[in-house]
């Protein structure tokens, strides 16, 4: 008779999510479910993660512990998820998490037996109109979001601002819990030297939702009141040609850089702006903040969790460029204020820790799970 090892874990825990961390497109949402399940593996929970396919990778691999079941593409990976819960996963998990990026994956239609709990970093919301054509940014907008997301209205949920929490509230969901974002970076001991020239740093990727051009108007403003001001704009996407086509001097754009160059340049500007749509949390903002760089936002979902206002950074009406541009000049012209800000953001962003994210997760999945077997 062969040996039998048995395998004791603290939870099976299965996600659904459309992207991994480790595909091109991920980003703050795949980061947030890599950092905090990749430490409940280490904890001795066993998660398997299924998600789209993307070019070069894998159908199935382990990382950092985490199963990585690859089937789809963006629009497929819904159906196969399905197909292969049905097939395969049926009863062989304590806890389902359903991570929603705009679309759920329906899993209050086909699991049964098995409780589940949401992942729901932002809702979608303005995002249509900028990311989709017409007329499924309207339908999308005012009929699908709301519609697929009223079917979990009664599942446990987890997301990670109070902004997402009160848009879900006014959905009717009823167990609602936020977690705080972690951070990668380990904040710096006391505030460091910043550029010689007022430089503004812009990191993020160059696509609509995200609105770099507000950046590019704003620092034109900046740049009749301050001549020797910079804009350094961090990162890709499909805007930076139309961009670089409109760039003047004082602007320099980097592409993608490594993290250890992301830190430097972050540690070196002396203000990052952040004019984004909507954001789940807004980790660059803390990011910065690790650096002892204060932000300037739009006063959006996210950004007025993550900005702390008049305290961290300033938080400005939403798409008023203006404004924007008074507020960068702001920072950068008043150097009281500017330390001021720097050294609180330096502060707030040691709150802020990837390990007592996990441990709050594991609780709330824990909690569900417990409950479901009682």
């Amino acid at each position: 008779m062969p040996n039998v090892i048995l395998v004791w874990f603290d939870m099976r825990i299965l996600v659904f999510n459309w992207r991994c961390w480790l595909n091109p497109f991920g980003g703050g949402a795949e980061r947030f479910t890599y950092e905090v399940f990749s430490r409940l593996v280490r904890r001795g929970c066993s998660v398997t993660w299924f998600t789209s396919r993307f070019p070069g990778c894998l159908d199935e691999e382990v990382v950092d512990g985490v199963r990585l079941i690859r089937a789809g593409g963006r629009f497929t990976v819904y159906s196969e998820a399905r197909k292969y819960y049905i097939k395969y996963f049926k009863d062989g998990f304590d806890i389902i998490i359903d991570e929603i990026n705009t679309k759920p994956f329906m899993t209050v239609d086909f699991v049964r037996d098995t409780p589940i709990a949401a992942l729901i970093h932002q809702l979608a919301r303005e995002f249509w109109s900028y990311e989709m054509f017409f007329p499924l940014s309207v339908i999308g907008r005012y009929f699908l979001e709301d519609r697929w997301l009223r079917k979990y209205c009664s599942i446990p949920t987890i997301t990670v601002s109070e902004s997402t929490k009160c848009d879900l509230e006014d959905l009717g969901f009823r167990e609602i819990y936020v977690v705080s974002e972690g951070l990668n970076i380990k904040p710096l001991g006391e505030l460091p030297e910043k550029e010689e020239k007022p430089t503004i740093i812009f990191l993020g990727r160059l696509k609509r939702v995200k609105q770099p051009e507000h950046a590019l108007k704003a620092f034109k403003h900046v740049k009749e009141e301050i001549p020797d001001a910079r804009l350094w704009i961090i990162g890709d996407g499909p805007l930076r040609k139309r961009l670089e086509r409109r760039a003047f001097n004082g602007v320099r754009f980097f592409g993608r850089v490594s993290e250890e160059e992301k830190i430097n340049l972050l540690r070196r500007a002396h203000v990052l702006v952040f004019p984004g749509v909507r954001e789940g949390w807004g980790l660059t903002v803390i990011e910065a903040a690790s650096q002892g760089t204060p932000t300037v936002a739009y006063d959006v979902p996210g950004l007025r969790d993550s900005v702390r206002h008049m305290e961290t950074g300033l938080l400005t009406p939403a798409n008023d460029v203006e404004r924007l541009a008074e507020n960068l000049i702001k920072i950068l012209r008043n150097s009281e204020l500017r330390i001021a800000f720097s050294k609180r953001a330096l502060a707030y962003s040691r709150l802020f820790n990837w390990d007592n994210t996990a441990d709050q997760v594991f609780n709330i999945l824990k909690s569900v799970s417990d409950s479901s077997d009682g």
